[in-house]
């Protein structure tokens, strides 16, 4: 089994919890909206990191990091796109990249809302974190902890890191 700290819509601002919430994780994951490479660079430096870039994310980011992935760990095949939409409300071409990738974990973030999603039709679990960073409109700063064994997420955890503007 591998733990995965899943994080996203930063905006340039990562608060020290996440290295204690995430100490137990093997990777972390972040679904855009890096917002600087200082950030990246203290993810990187931490655990092995995969992501996305995301709208507000610059040039010099989008080349470190796709608009897209997709790769399998443990059995599970897991596509991420920062602007992806929801089951039902899904972006422009998703669900379709989603049936022909046939993952099984799709990651989205942008909306700055906490959402996971079982897609029936597609037989896929959708997940956004909802945003760790102070910029936005949320009112609570979240990040999702779980694992993945035998091709499935286990053990999901939601995780408050206080309101927005703390």
């Amino acid at each position: 089994m591998k733990k995965i700290g899943l994080i996203s819509d930063t905006h340039g601002w990562l608060d020290p919890m996440v290295f204690r919430h995430f100490e137990a994780c093997d990777e972390v994951w972040h679904a855009g909206d890096f917002g600087s490479l200082e950030l990246i660079a203290s993810l990187t430096a931490f655990k092995p990191l995969r992501g996305v870039y995301g709208n507000i994310d610059e040039p010099a980011i989008r080349q470190q990091f796709p608009e897209r992935i997709s790769f399998t760990l443990e059995g599970l095949t897991v596509c991420m796109q920062h602007i992806g939409g929801y089951p039902g409300r899904y972006a422009p071409g998703i669900r379709g990249w989603l049936q022909q990738q046939q993952a099984g974990l799709f990651i989205s973030g942008h909306s700055h809302i906490l959402k996971v999603q079982y897609d029936e039709g597609i037989t896929c679990l959708h997940m956004n974190p909802g945003a760790a960073g102070r910029h936005g409109w949320h009112t609570v700063r979240t990040l999702l902890r779980f694992g993945v064994a035998e091709g499935r997420v286990v053990d999901l955890e939601v995780i408050e890191l206080g309101k927005r503007g703390q």
